[in-house]
């Protein structure tokens, strides 16, 4: 956050210094900054105030400054406002991973004794969270088909304090019909908060379609390069958190940490009431802290985060297409294709080019050991695609989501996600397209020609 500029106190004349205070101080002057053409990384814990006066208010939240990188830290803030800038926010708040993200999303808005609505159609480890650690909290949610929107409604209660869901489904790539959702929101006078990791701002921008808040597991396709955790809350600036008051006293009563009234009163005007509580509450009590070096790697990710995407979907689509003549693959889960059943959504709300996350369906025979050797004997085959518990990264990667990343959730959560014992997660890198195909294909050999049997008609996917 940037340094307050009024009142400084006259400088100090330098002290004569020891050896062994000149190896620690000697050379820099904390009130300088250097004019570097890129985000410089300031990897320090804590700050320098210029006076006990300057401390004070900034730990009252009177003055915008640096207090401690827990919180907030200068390069930190570089990547909230470029994130909230590509997302058309007013605000953001960067923390440790996508995960961490979601978690203090939900919990500035949802207390114990409270409610949320969340589409049954997410990532394993967010399922866990929702449906584990916020039980333990006392938050109750409620899991809906993301696609059938009398659900959504149905569901919602005068306790409810947020709607939650994935704008493309990880892993089967289910295209959101985000603006039904967003009604749904709206009349029920509770945000929309959108997981947009596998879209990212370039292919969707949520507000564009009713979303209130936005997350993102950083760790995917903005930084894209699978070396740094981190996550991002955004601030749409959509959600009147004032409309009804008694609903968020978190917002809009005296907030113990603003001595001179709420947050909405400190910030509605300048800022982001509704990201003051995620960073002075949720992160500083939590502590799930973006690093200066870590946010700095994500900054250089999102300067070509435009042309990554569009290599990422074009070669996606193009393995898709392929994965769908082979007969030894019984269904194909990509909303690029013309087959798959969320393809109008897909050209509704994705006009710049479809995911690159998707899923397919190997044969499966009703032996659990057998359908996991067969899966395993695939991907053992593989020499390009990796297999890596990540997606969004440069590589290709692969993963087998029912052992995986979603092996905590029941038989029943796996069928209602439409996740298989034989469903595959693919996340398309950067390669050369006809290098990934053939990869795969030389996999798809071993499995035969007999799959061509027990081959599901893709009009009926998902």
């Amino acid at each position: 956050m940037p340094r307050a500029t009024d009142n400084d106190p006259s400088p100090r004349q330098a002290a004569p210094r020891s050896f062994a205070t000149a190896q620690v101080q000697a050379g820099f002057d904390s009130s300088v900054a250097e004019n570097t053409a890129v985000p410089a990384i300031h990897q320090s814990n804590g700050f320098e105030f210029r006076s006990l006066a300057e401390a004070r208010d900034l730990f009252a939240l009177r003055k915008d400054g640096n207090i401690y990188s827990r919180a907030a830290n200068p390069t930190v803030l570089v990547f909230e406002r470029r994130v909230a800038e590509l997302e058309g926010g007013i605000g953001a708040a960067g923390v440790a991973s996508g995960q961490a993200a979601v978690a203090v999303a939900l919990l500035a808005l949802a207390k114990q004794g409270e409610h949320i609505v969340a589409a049954r159609q997410l990532y394993g480890g967010t399922v866990d969270l929702l449906q584990d650690t916020f039980a333990d909290w006392g938050i109750e949610v409620t899991f809906v088909d993301q696609d059938d929107i009398d659900a959504w409604s149905a569901a919602v209660r005068p306790t409810t304090r947020a709607l939650f869901a994935e704008s493309i489904s990880n892993p089967i790539a289910q295209v959101l019909d985000l603006g039904a959702v967003a009604t749904v929101a709206q009349q029920a006078g509770v945000p929309l908060v959108i997981d947009n990791t596998v879209a990212t701002p370039y292919l969707q921008r949520a507000k564009d379609f009713g979303a209130d808040i936005v997350v993102h597991s950083a760790t995917k396709f903005l930084g894209g390069h699978g070396t740094s955790l981190g996550g991002v809350v955004v601030d749409l600036g959509t959600f009147d958190f004032s409309a009804e008051p008694e609903r968020w006293p978190q917002l809009t009563q005296t907030y113990p940490r603003v001595p001179d009234g709420s947050l909405v009163e400190r910030f509605g005007e300048t800022g982001s009431p509704y990201i003051a509580l995620v960073k002075t509450k949720y992160v500083h009590d939590l502590g799930p802290s973006l690093s200066a070096f870590n946010a700095f790697q994500l900054l250089q990710g999102l300067e070509t985060l435009d042309l990554r995407m569009q290599r990422h979907t074009e070669s996606a689509l193009a393995v898709a297409r392929y994965l769908e003549t082979h007969p030894a693959v019984a269904r194909v889960h990509h909303p690029g294709l013309d087959s798959s059943p969320w393809r109008g959504q897909a050209q509704t709300y994705l006009p710049r080019g479809v995911s690159s996350v998707f899923a397919f369906d190997l044969p499966a025979t009703g032996d659990p050991e057998a359908d996991f050797r067969l899966v395993e004997a695939f991907i053992s085959r593989l020499q390009v695609v990796r297999l890596v518990a990540n997606i969004g990264d440069a590589r290709s990667l692969v993963a087998h989501p029912a052992s995986m990343t979603h092996s905590h959730m029941s038989p029943t959560q796996l069928a209602e996600a439409h996740i298989g014992p034989t469903t595959v997660r693919l996340s398309i890198g950067l390669e050369d397209a006809r290098d990934i195909v053939d990869d795969l294909a030389r996999a798809l050999d071993g499995i035969g020609e007999s799959a061509d049997a027990t081959r599901v008609p893709a009009t009926v996917a998902g």
